[in-house]
């Protein structure tokens, strides 16, 4: 993407080493193993419940492990410098209702230490947004939100990008969009990590499939 460099370090693969994670009574993730690489798409699949949001999550630094580690080559495991790598799009879109989509762009920019305005018009173009600048994200469909907090996780052209469910509400244009900004990302070099219950997924996008079951890697 132009006018947005990228760290000098890129994240090259994420090892996950025997996370567990409880929330009270209820174990999310027991002692999970498992490692992804950069230029590569990694599918997390398996029933509700059976840990595939926490452990992103845990890759994406928002949750700790109870044990454990996650270890992000070369960069080590510090969360602030983590975070720099990391592009998020989350269930829910976590845009900022009453500001106009440029605006919530040009934040997230701003929060990783980028303040050109010409970001604005690399990104809305590569996800079809250019016409929803100046709408308050509260008015936008569900599709259109996604696609907002699509162009805010790669604004500051991350060399990880993490996404839960990102195909629910998308109607069958903004999901080849978005599929397709997935392969672009993926041969630019970066990891990839989705969430999905989607059929076809993984076979349209040359995806790894990773499932979870129990809280645990199913082999």
């Amino acid at each position: 993407m132009s006018g947005s460099p990228r760290p000098a370090q890129r994240i090259q693969r994420i090892e996950v080493r025997g996370v567990t994670r409880a929330f009270g009574a209820t174990l999310a993730l027991r002692g999970v193993n498992v490692g992804f690489d950069a230029g590569t798409i990694s599918l997390l699949e398996g029933p509700n419940g059976a840990g595939k949001s926490t452990l992103l999550a845990v890759v994406g630094t928002v949750i700790r492990p109870n044990s454990g580690s996650v270890w992000y080559d070369p960069v080590g495991d510090e969360p602030e410098e983590v975070r720099r790598h990391l592009g998020w799009v989350a269930h829910d879109s976590h845009c900022y209702r009453e500001l106009g989509a440029r605006e919530n762009v040009l934040l997230a920019a701003r929060l990783h230490g980028l303040g050109q305005r010409s970001l604005w018009g690399d990104v809305a173009a590569r996800v079809d947004i250019a016409h929803l600048a100046e709408r308050p994200v509260g008015t936008l469909s569900r599709g259109q939100k996604q696609r907002v907090a699509l162009a805010r996780a790669l604004v500051h052209s991350p060399s990880v990008l993490l996404l839960d469910e990102p195909w629910t509400g998308l109607d069958q244009k903004s999901a080849g969009l978005l599929e397709q900004v997935l392969r672009d990302e993926r041969d630019r070099g970066s990891l990839i990590i989705v969430v999905s219950h989607g059929e076809g997924v993984a076979e349209r996008l040359g995806a790894r499939r990773v499932r979870i079951d129990g809280g645990r890697i199913a082999t």
